[in-house]
């Protein structure tokens, strides 16, 4: 019986790793654009960082980390998201040290051990941005334009959906008015009359139809922040606005983590049913002080590759398709050990380059190469090397022209490249 991987956990194979590579490289160009540095965090934690971090009373925590104990009986958890441990990165390097506003990101994947659906799997892939020592309402607007411009430039849509949820300060007079109405809802289901007792916040994210129709009559945070975070809200919204990035303000959006204070946000769409979520984020001043770090702001976001992935492939054409540049197409066992060596020189000289390496038929060679999308064909037999002339044709407008062969196969292959690369 062969093996198969695990549940939740799915190979990248290629026909689909170029996608991913495609999101990858698109949105370094812009963390690029942005000013980001990368950083690269383990996929092992200790369980109490994220239990520190994201709140015991999470769904994350009390139901979907993988969480295990060592050989030295020490309790690790293989990270579920990336926020808590480019923190603990930050603090544990000193950072704060080395520049006062670090801007962060990392790419790679979390696991979280709930039921896989369309889009969501155990193993699962983010980009993630963290911007620390700053708490200016315009670098909100920039987190959140940045964001919205690596959807953009991959021709992708999203709806941008932001909101408030105050400070420590002024959530308490907040949760009082949501306990009261939630005192007079009727039917909630298990999961909110749980987190009805220990997080009263987390009930308006639940996914309950029943639930949600109640809770659209319920307080809104917006009527409950103090002044300094209306002010704030206020300028990350007019910050959006300079920045011509469209929003929708979304009173009753919450997100699943307890370390959000003040701005969040969240890019849906309706193209992955009741999954409407490709990328989320929020303000989390206090984090950093409350894992043992200093006293600094901070605001961040995450990208389900997944997601990204599946919208793009319901759009076809979005990818470009990355094609050799070079087949060589060699006749006869000498031109096989002439192209052999060239096709080589060709790969030093800065070019994609392949051949058939079993000495078979020239059409033969030429359908593998029209299905391998190369740009230009090469072609040499015993006729072309008593000649000292090779074929190389245009494959996309079949053009021929003849060229030299040159003994010095590194010198070739870079005459080869000014052609080719034109």
């Amino acid at each position: 019986m062969s093996v198969k991987a695990l549940k939740g956990f799915k190979d990248i194979v290629p026909g689909e790793v170029e996608t991913w590579q495609f999101i990858e490289q698109t949105a370094r160009a812009i963390f690029h654009r942005f000013n980001l540095d990368e950083i690269k965090v383990p996929i092992l934690e200790k369980t109490k960082l994220f239990v520190r971090s994201i709140g015991e009373t999470t769904d994350i925590v009390e139901k979907e980390m993988y969480t295990f104990a060592d050989r030295n009986g020490s309790s690790l958890t293989m990270r579920p998201e990336g926020t808590a441990s480019v923190l603990r990165a930050y603090i544990e390097n000193g950072l704060q040290s080395k520049k006062a506003v670090q801007k962060l990101y990392t790419i790679g994947p979390m696991f979280r051990h709930e039921r896989p659906q369309k889009g969501r799997l155990r193993q699962f892939h983010q980009m993630s941005v963290e911007i620390l020592g700053t708490d200016l309402p315009r670098v909100d607007a920039e987190v959140m334009a940045m964001a919205w411009l690596i959807l953009k430039e991959l021709g992708l849509s999203a709806s941008l959906e932001i909101n408030s949820l105050g400070c420590k300060k002024c959530r308490p007079a907040f949760n009082k008015a949501l306990l009261d109405f939630l005192g007079k809802a009727e039917n909630l289901c298990d999961d909110c009359l749980r987190r009805r007792e220990t997080n009263p916040l987390r009930v308006l994210d639940c996914k309950s139809a029943h639930c949600q129709e109640q809770y659209e009559k319920a307080p809104s945070i917006l009527d409950h922040i103090c002044q300094s975070c209306a002010d704030h809200f206020q300028a990350v919204k007019k910050g959006l606005d300079l920045l011509a990035v469209p929003y929708a303000v979304n009173s009753f959006m919450v997100r699943g983590l307890d370390y959000y204070t003040r701005t969040t946000f969240e890019l849906v769409t309706d193209a992955l049913g009741a999954q409407s979520a490709v990328g989320a984020g929020g303000r989390y001043d206090g984090l950093v002080a409350q894992l043992g770090g200093p006293d600094v702001p901070g605001i961040g976001f995450a990208m389900g590759m997944e997601r990204l992935a599946l919208l793009l492939d319901q759009q076809e054409g979005s990818v470009p398709v990355a094609t050799p540049d070079l087949f060589v197409v060699a006749l006869g066992e000498a031109a096989q050990e002439k192209g052999y060596a060239l096709t080589h020189a060709a790969r030093k000289a800065g070019l994609a380059a392949i051949m058939d390496l079993q000495d078979r038929s020239l059409k033969n060679q030429m359908k593998q190469a029209g299905k391998a999308m190369v740009r230009f064909a090469l072609i040499m037999g015993e006729d072309e090397l008593s000649n000292g002339k090779a074929v190389l044709r245009n494959m996309a407008n079949r053009e021929q022209q003849d060229i030299s062969i040159n003994d010095d196969v590194a010198t070739w292959a870079t005459e080869l490249y000014s052609l080719v690369i034109q």
